[in-house]
């Protein structure tokens, strides 16, 4: 449809899974994509695959957590592409092989956890919020998860801190509304990404027996209503906590 023709999209965490997915769309849509993640080889390749359908892209293996490395790509991209119309919150990741039960739990996982998913959210909005209040244009979306209102057991910690980016997600959609900047959350249910296959078997085998439509979410999924709140049609939807799960939880 070509709904976001001209515009700068940021993508973090963007190599694999859901943040990919969003590339794709994205790039489909017109826009041009500066993309972070940490892992080079994947971030290679989806960006080799963006520049030969002819997509403007700038990308970089860096770690989101360092606020040098976020400050220096951020500054990197928008002098390749030009500034941020939009920028996606989507890094992020649970205790994964570290996780337990909260009686088990330990202060540095916790921090850990909450680093990768709010503070990076906090940090790239930090970045690029002023510049979009400024322009009197922006698209915030953060990924946040069914986690944050779920409260599964074991994820306290992803489940504060997703919980921490819907939170966020409100104070910040009031404060820059009147300044043309649209910021949202989007919380997915189970979705067929890498990190879904390496969690916890029979944990993630009654997640998906649990989904009311009858399948599994696919990356297109969530991308498709990132696509949505980036464009001039997402334009009077702010604050809002978008669950996209298959009917396995609401609001």
């Amino acid at each position: 449809m070509k709904r976001l023709e001209g515009r700068v999209a940021m993508i973090t965490g963007g190599a694999n899974g859901i943040g990919r997915g969003c590339a794709l769309r994205m790039a489909a849509e017109g826009a041009k994509l500066a993309i972070i993640d940490l892992e080079p080889e994947p971030l290679a390749a989806l960006r080799d695959e963006l520049a030969a359908l002819g997509t403007a892209v700038f990308a970089r293996a860096a770690d989101c957590t360092d606020p040098a490395q976020a400050g220096d790509f951020v500054a990197a991209a928008e002098t390749a592409l030009g500034p941020a119309d939009i920028l996606v919150n989507n890094v992020g990741q649970g205790a994964r092989e570290r996780k337990t039960s909260f009686l088990d739990s330990t202060e540095d996982v916790w921090r850990f956890v909450v680093e990768i998913n709010l503070f990076t959210t906090m940090r790239f909005t930090r970045l690029l919020a002023p510049g979009m209040a400024a322009r009197g244009y922006g698209r915030v979306i953060n990924m946040s998860s069914e986690s944050a209102v779920i409260g599964p057991v074991g994820s306290h910690d992803y489940a504060a801190a997703k919980a921490g980016i819907i939170g966020f997600t409100r104070a910040v959609a009031r404060e820059l509304a009147p300044r043309g900047v649209t910021v949202n959350a989007v919380c997915p249910g189970p979705v067929r990404t890498r990190a879904l296959e390496r969690s916890a078997g029979e944990e993630a085998r009654k997640a998906v027996a649990s989904i009311p439509a009858g399948f599994l979410g696919e990356p297109q999924d969530i991308a498709g209503m990132v696509a949505l709140l980036s464009s001039d049609e997402g334009r009077y939807i702010t604050g809002q906590t978008i669950l996209i799960n298959g009917g396995r939880w609401w609001l």
